[in-house]
């Protein structure tokens, strides 16, 4: 659902969702739950963009939250599920690692990434910048694929808990059917 008082308030259309699953390479562990992007999943008429997504996801429960952009170097996170708000230019972003696949990221889309999945920006405009935030407020690590990250990485990612509710919608956004 397209928003016009803000991103998603918990109604019942939802913007063009894509998904993509990546499988372990060795490197990177990945997820057996699915990439969700959600295009065009905030509208912020004269208001601060950031603040839409940060109030957003905030009632939704995904918090500790940051503004910046995107590591130019593949990485991931053991400790929490992520999502990304892209508030400001686009980037072509690489997920999976090495071999992964490439999705392009616009203003006013929303990534859903979960523990596990690697992510880099492979190039970006000057402006681009995301709100990020975790479900549950969970504190997050930086995993780099590097020897001998994975068992200790394996564990915190089989003892991350499910979200609660999806980042932009709530208990009845997409997340909720995508990832049981």
């Amino acid at each position: 659902m397209k928003a016009s008082n803000g991103a998603g308030n918990g109604g019942g259309d939802h913007p063009r969702v894509e998904t993509f699953r990546l499988r372990d390479d060795g490197s990177f562990p990945n997820s057996r739950f699915p990439v969700i992007i959600l295009r065009e999943a905030a509208q912020w008429r004269g208001r601060d963009p950031a603040s839409v997504f940060e109030k957003c996801f905030a009632r939704h429960e995904w918090t500790n939250h940051w503004r910046n952009g995107i590591f130019p170097y593949h990485h991931y996170h053991s400790t929490a599920h992520e999502v990304l708000g892209v508030f400001s230019g686009w980037a072509r972003i690489q997920f999976g690692g090495e071999s992964g696949v490439l999705h392009n990221l616009f203003s006013r889309d929303v990534v859903i990434i979960p523990a596990g999945v690697a992510h880099k920006n492979s190039s970006s405009s000057e402006d681009f910048q995301v709100v990020g935030a975790y479900a549950g407020g969970l504190d997050w690590d930086i995993k780099r694929g590097l020897p001998g990250e994975r068992p200790e990485a394996d564990e915190n990612i089989r003892r991350v808990p499910l979200p609660k509710c999806d980042p932009v919608y709530g208990e009845d956004g997409p997340l909720k059917h995508l990832w049981q």
